[in-house]
């Protein structure tokens, strides 16, 4: 047999289904051999049957019967394959190291072990193993990966092998157990337990990683908070640090106004006494010339000349009467208090003006895509290819009178609306001397004559003849405005029921509807109003918005 066995090739002994050496060799009547578990399995899944090999019909299902011959010569085989592999490999072998299993049976240095026997509770390196690969008596054994303390996979009361699980008492018995200690107890399989076991790890396993990635994507959103909270602050910052530097500048500025001020007065005051003083050093260099030749007369022998002289000489030169005059300090009572005001007044409007210049910035921030819908704007609106501009146009078209549509009055609305949020957007109104601009809510009256009131559901404001502004509230407010706005931006706050327009180029406020409550959608509105034979005939135009520095 052994001779004979030498001859054979590895292909001899494979099952043609599985591609391993056979297991429980069958011959089916065409003479062909598989595993009697593939060729069954086989049949199970394809009938009629067939041989795999030379697809031979057979119309009813052999039976199958083990070749015992070929069994043998298999077995033979597996056992000397598994020889040659151990043989080959025992050189390579490694001491085991540091956390990993030793083999029991070497002594000397200890191998690292290839697999762990459950019956003989020993752990076996590729060498020792070799035995309960080959012997029929061992190849029974239960083979496991190598494991420490294989004693306390025993039952410690009845020296078995734990190889069952107790789900009434959750814990692994003997067989001995099931019959006494676990006596009508759900006892299943160790192996059961283990793959229902496993299932719940791997649930909980994908769990625990969908908390991960959650608790992942939380981190993010945190971060991504503090990046924008770090943005908002630098922001707030170089707002701040504006404002404060103009203030600050004013302060010096006014500062600078007081003290010149008051050296204005104190020079005029020194250049008035300076004046009194040349006057009066004048007179006295008169008097002393006058007093200098009185004495000389006085102290002449000469008759004649003494009384000749006398009626000029003695009397004073004209001079001034200096009684009555001052120099009185100047009043600096008020100056400061005066100073104080002003700066306060000053301040105030420049803090508004700054307040207002930050608030747009900010209110920009949130500028949005509007673009104008021609499903809504009146018959003699003519609006631009990109949606952009609008004007008024002498000529109505005819266009289908859809419920959407302005019938009467040349309006128009974006195709965009919003229902929540803020919003931002900016119009040209540059040339213009009549125009509406606002918000319109969504079930707002399009056909006849429309009031523009927040009761009628619009929140706008208007320009009449070139000069007059006007916020269109329930009752109309005329707007005093220091500049005519060539742009203007208009900001909704939804939840805050807030609508305020701004003079995008002034970084002006100039009207805000407050307190307002939403309910519906609500979408930009405008109106450039009639042309007025050529007055009015610039277009109204959507801008881009530049971010004001």
């Amino acid at each position: 047999m052994s001779a004979s066995s030498c001859l054979l090739t590895e292909d001899q002994f494979l099952c043609s289904i599985c591609l391993d050496v056979f297991t429980d060799p069958v011959t089916i009547p065409c003479g062909h051999n598989f595993c009697k578990t593939c060729i069954t399995e086989h049949w199970n899944v394809n009938v009629p049957y067939q041989c795999p090999n030379c697809n031979k019909l057979f119309y009813t299902r052999p039976e199958l019967r083990v070749n015992t011959f070929i069994s043998e010569m298999a077995a033979q085989f597996r056992q000397s394959a598994q020889q040659k592999a151990s043989s080959s490999s025992s050189s390579e072998q490694q001491a085991a190291k540091p956390g990993e299993v030793p083999c029991d049976v070497c002594t000397g240095t200890k191998l690292k072990a290839l697999k762990s026997c459950l019956v003989c509770l020993v752990s076996y390196c590729e060498t020792h193993l070799e035995p309960h690969l080959t012997l029929s008596g061992l190849t029974r054994h239960q083979l496991i990966d190598p494991v420490e303390n294989l004693e306390g996979r025993m039952c410690t009361e009845h020296h078995k092998l734990l190889e069952l699980f107790c789900k009434t008492d959750q814990m692994c018995v003997c067989m001995l157990c099931t019959v006494l200690d676990h006596k009508n107890h759900d006892v299943v399989p160790l192996k059961e337990e283990y793959e229902g076991k496993k299932a719940e790890l791997g649930k909980t396993e994908a769990e625990i990683h969908q908390m991960i990635q959650k608790r992942e994507l939380k981190i993010q959103e945190i971060k991504h908070s503090v990046e924008l909270s770090e943005e908002d602050a630098d922001r707030e910052i170089a707002d701040g640090v504006q404002v404060f530097t103009a203030l600050k500048e004013s302060v010096e500025r006014s500062q600078t106004e007081l003290i010149d001020t008051i050296k204005e007065k104190q020079r005029k005051t020194e250049k008035q006494a300076e004046g009194f003083i040349k006057e009066l050093e004048q007179e006295i260099s008169e008097l002393k010339k006058r007093s200098t030749e009185v004495e000389q007369l006085s102290r002449s022998e000469d008759h004649l000349h003494l009384l000749q002289s006398f009626r000029t000489l003695n009397t004073a030169p004209p001079t001034k009467n200096w009684t009555g005059v001052r120099v009185s300090p100047p009043s600096y009572e008020g100056t400061v208090r005066r100073a104080l005001n002003q700066l306060e007044e000053t301040l105030s409007e420049q803090m508004k003006k700054l307040l207002t210049e930050v608030e747009l910035k900010r209110v920009q921030q949130s500028a949005v895509d509007v673009t104008l819908d021609p499903d809504t704007a009146h018959p003699k609106l003519i609006l631009s290819d990109d949606g952009k501009q609008v004007e008024h146009g002498d000529v109505k078209k005819n266009l289908p009178d859809n419920p959407e549509r302005f019938d009467t009055c040349p309006n128009v609305l974006s195709k965009q609306s919003f229902s929540s949020g803020i919003f931002y957007y900016e119009v040209q109104v540059k040339g213009k001397t009549d125009w509406d601009l606002g918000v319109a809510r969504e079930s707002i009256n399009r056909k006849g004559h429309i009031p523009l009131s927040p009761q009628k559901g619009y929140w706008t404001i208007w320009l009449r003849n070139e000069i007059e502004y006007s916020g269109c509230a329930d009752s109309p407010v005329r707007l005093s405005l220091k500049s005519q706005p060539q742009k203007v931006g208009v900001f909704v706050d939804y939840e805050k029921g807030l609508v305020s327009f701004y003079d995008v180029d002034a970084a002006a406020l100039i009207y805000s509807f407050t307190g307002c409550c939403f309910t519906e959608k609500l979408y930009p509105f405008f109106s450039p109003c009639n042309n007025n034979k050529g007055k009015n005939s610039a277009p109204l135009i959507i801008s881009p918005v530049n971010h004001t520095e």
